[in-house]
């Protein structure tokens, strides 16, 4: 399943890659309440969300980032990218139904992405 939003902002891929770090996502999105750990010679960690604790990867990608949870039972990838009409939050599972709670909870963590990053 894909999941969309566009922040009305205007960024360069370099600017997203230098604003989204691994240290500041929970200031980039509510829905992250702490990053637990971060090693930045790995950019990987692990936070806390509000889908419990898990491990994520960073990895610099054309036009802008994107975060993996390499555990997590559905194979969560999100990508932040600048776009010329915004910014766009792009979210993946690797499944094609899910619990309406569980879409809801995606719904709602790639709105708080997208007005977390119009906030910053």
């Amino acid at each position: 399943m894909e999941f969309f939003a566009i922040a009305r902002l205007v960024a360069s891929a370099d600017q997203l890659r230098e604003r989204i770090t691994g240290p500041r996502l929970a200031e980039c999105c509510t829905s992250i309440d702490r990053v637990l750990q971060w090693d930045v010679d790995l950019d990987a960690g692990e936070i806390y969300c509000l889908w419990g604790q898990f491990a994520v990867r960073r990895e610099a990608i054309r036009d802008g980032v994107r975060f993996t949870l390499p555990g997590c039972p559905n194979a969560l990838a999100w990508t932040v990218t600048a776009e010329p009409d915004g910014v766009l939050v792009h979210c993946t599972i690797n499944r094609t139904e899910h619990e309406p709670d569980f879409i809801e909870s995606i719904e709602l963590f790639v709105d708080e992405w997208r007005t977390g990053l119009e906030r910053t």
